[in-house]
């Protein structure tokens, strides 16, 4: 097959979309190029029909290569392992937008596989990702109702942005993905830095226009190389026995729904499916049963909304559950929150660490590690199931990864604050809206812990129900039935002054800039209204981290004395952790962090820092080891690493014929500094501390001893005759005569 390429220049850079050269046995295969990121998109389906399901059964993998960056990964084996976080939120960012596009009745198994070949860390290969499964479906045999283009929009310095680089996002406001069709929005995600509902709505509608020239070029590459559509499956039915149940579905359908509790309305419901199920004997399948009462559910809830403003749970389209929140629930966790809005229910706890247990990322991208780190946890108990507990699954990590974007903005410096922090969700009871609630829920938690957040931030989440002729109507803070039935998850998490995270799913083939624009007015008086209640229960982060929290200390050091305080292969630094029980980072700047929930040890690892990274100056006075002797002088070493020179004729206060005579190698003699050449050079000296006690022995008399007597002894052999007490330590040679009483040199009695 002849290669075909199409392209179009995007943020001034080209988009290349080729295919028929690679993966030619797929049933579609591009590579999309955009400055030199390369993606290989391949889209392949199984031809029979996947029995027994009534899903879309649409799978979509997401590979990162670490020699797309010229990376060896980690580990032992040095080889990829499972998807890293990116690549998980890489998947769900292609799955989110297609799903919609391809007929819910397909149920032949599809699998898009996305290679990264080539990544220059300038340009992000998950919006390539999306356009080429886009463009490999569009030229797939699978009907498919795009194509869809997707871009990235940045905001800064108050200007829009297409499609900015990587680097450009730690200046950027707004990190916003707009994937579209020609006529309709079909997913939103952002990060903000409190940016306001009007930046990304004018966001949005930029993001849409530029998305038209992207479609385009794939209409051009489907109508070249693109291949017969299959038709669309009917779904199979039993119509006439289903007809049969729908009047006492109908008798007993308008009770249950008037209900509730979502535990006792779905056992309600699995009885209904239970009691027809017997009553149709062999004629009607469970399976259609439960369709049928699906979508009737569908019906009514829609129905209520539409034609009579009203709820399943009885509320307004604006109103909120009754919310309650709670902080210091745990005694000796180092901050903990909770948050409960209805039926959902979600605790989270904060942890602090030193700065060593940042998260190590092992990636395409710039980001190396990171100090910030939220866990979502979703087990089965928080919906009544019995489940597997095991690894957390795409879900998992996708609704965690937005909480962490959402709660990031508000958090301080290292330099501010130098921790790591991870923060875990647990979810309690799911009644829709978990990720929202672990917003909240992370935020009283960030509080409780003492972090001097700048804000607190709350998160809600939007839904919609639309109906014929254009008519719709949005509702705030969906429930878990609402989600279900309806057409569109938008969640919204900010502060009061702006918005710091989004992300909008929908089932429809896509909603109006008019839906977006109510979405976030609607959303950001819900947002207000939660931030108030959560207020009432922390208004301020406390004072101080928690007593079960290490406390961090800073002190700078000089960048050039990092060696002494590491050590060779890190002896120094870890002899320093283990005497103390403290935990010490070292920045390549000599910011030295230290810490400990005992003050005294950190006081004591500051000590030890400090005489490691200590400058001689004139007139100190050090104890250390003769490390050479030389002809005219000993070399003493004061500090480590750090040497000065006693001249023989500063070893004491008579004449010294040999040097040997007065101090061998290993002696710790007490010195003082006399002198600093311009080279560095310590010139030192034992004479001026003999001097100085003289002349304190001739005021005290002269058989006193000295209380400022400058020597100590090492072992019990090599002492010498200096007003009784020994001049050097650890010798082994026989002591010299004894001069008697010493005095200055050239003082004559």
């Amino acid at each position: 097959m002849e290669s075909q390429s199409v392209r179009y220049n995007i943020g001034g850079r080209d988009l290349i979309i080729e295919t028929g050269k690679l993966a030619q046995q797929a049933n579609a295969a591009v590579t999309v190029r955009h400055g030199e990121t390369v993606v290989l998109v391949t889209v392949c389906f199984n031809k029979e029909v996947r029995e027994g399901v009534d899903f879309l059964p649409l799978t979509i993998d997401y590979e990162e290569r670490l020699y797309a960056a010229g990376k060896i990964p980690g580990g032992f084996i040095r080889r990829e392992g499972r998807p890293s976080e990116a690549a998980t939120l890489a998947c769900r960012m292609t799955d989110r937008p297609v799903r919609p596009l391809l007929p819910k009745s397909w149920h032949s198994e599809i699998q898009i596989v996305t290679t990264v070949f080539s990544a220059d860390q300038e340009n992000d290969p998950d919006i390539l990702s999306v356009i080429g499964s886009s463009a490999a479906l569009s030229l797939s045999e699978i009907p498919f109702d795009g194509p869809i283009g997707a871009v990235n929009i940045g905001y800064i310095n108050g200007e829009l942005v297409l499609n900015p680089k990587m680097a450009q996002f730690e200046e950027t406001q707004l990190d916003l993905v707009v994937v579209s069709t020609k006529d309709k929005v079909i997913m939103v995600e952002a990060g903000g830095r409190e940016v306001s509902e009007d930046v990304v709505l004018k966001a949005v509608k930029f993001g849409h226009e530029a998305n038209q020239g992207i479609i385009q070029i794939q209409e051009q590459l489907r109508q070249a190389a693109g291949k017969p559509k299959l038709p669309v499956p009917e779904e199979k039915a039993n119509t006439a026995a289903l007809a049969a149940l729908s009047q006492d579905v109908d008798e007993k359908l308008g009770k249950i729904l008037d209900e509730t509790d979502k535990s006792i309305r779905e056992r309600l419901l699995a009885n209904l499916t239970a009691e027809l199920t017997e009553n149709a004997g062999d004629e009607v399948a469970e399976r259609d049963i439960a369709a049928t009462i699906d979508a009737k559910v569908k019906k009514a809830v829609r129905t209520d909304v539409l034609e009579k403003g009203k709820r399943i749970s009885g509320r307004g389209l604006t109103e909120i559950r009754p919310i309650t929140c709670e902080v210091g629930l745990l005694p000796r966790t180092h901050g903990s929150g909770m948050f409960t809005r209805g039926q959902t229910q979600v605790l989270s706890i904060s942890t602090l660490g030193s700065t060593r247990k940042e998260q190590m990322l092992d990636g395409l991208g710039l980001e190396e590690s990171k100090r910030f780190i939220h866990h979502y946890n979703f087990p089965g108990y928080s919906t009544g199931e019995v489940r597997r507990v095991g690894s957390p699954g795409r879900r998992e990590i996708g609704h965690g990864a937005l909480a962490e974007r959402a709660l990031t903005p508000v958090l301080p410096s290292v330099e501010d604050f130098p921790y790591t922090i991870r923060l875990v969700s647990e979810v309690l009871s799911s009644s829709g809206s978990t990720s929202m609630a672990s917003v909240c829920a992370g935020s009283l938690s960030l509080m409780d812990a003492g972090i001097p957040v700048k804000k607190a931030v709350a998160g809600v989440a939007m839904g919609l129900i639309t109906g014929e002729n254009g008519k719709y109507a949005v509702l705030t803070d969906i429930e878990g039935v609402e989600d279900f039935n309806g057409d569109m998850d938008f969640k919204i998490a900010g502060t009061r002054d702006g918005i710091t995270a989004i992300q909008m799913d929908t089932k429809l083939k896509g909603i109006s800039l008019e839906i977006v624009e109510k979405t976030l007015s609607q959303g950001k008086e819900a947002r207000l209204f939660i931030l108030d209640k959560m207020g009432e229960a922390i208004g301020n982060s406390r004072a101080e981290v928690s007593r079960y929290a290490p406390r961090m200390t800073k002190i700078k050091i000089d960048p050039g004395k990092i060696g002494a305080v590491i050590g060779t292969g890190g002896k120094t630094i870890r002899s320093i952790i283990e005497e103390t029980k403290t935990t010490i980072d070292v920045s390549d700047d000599g910011t030295v962090v230290i810490g400990s929930s005992d003050m005294e040890a950190t006081q004591k690892a500051i000590g030890i820092i400090e005489s490691l990274t200590r400058e001689a100056q004139i007139g100190d006075i050090f104890t250390g080891k003769v490390s050479r002797i030389l002809d005219f002088g000993a070399m003493v070493e004061i500090l480590p690493g750090k040497e000065g020179l006693v001249h023989i004729s500063e070893l004491a206060d008579y004449r010294v014929g040999k040097v040997e005579d007065e101090v061998k190698i290993g002696d710790e003699v007490t010195v003082k500094v006399i002198n600093i050449d311009n080279l560095g050079r310590v010139n030192l000296s034992r004479r001026a501390l003999f001097e100085k006690e003289s002349q304190g022995s001739e005021t005290a008399g002269e058989d006193s001893p000295s209380a400022d007597y400058p020597f100590r002894k090492g072992s019990s052999s090599g002492s010498s005759g200096f007003r009784g007490k020994p001049r050097y330590s650890g010798g082994d040679r026989p002591p010299r005569p004894n001069r008697g009483p010493s005095r200055p040199p050239f003082k004559r009695s």
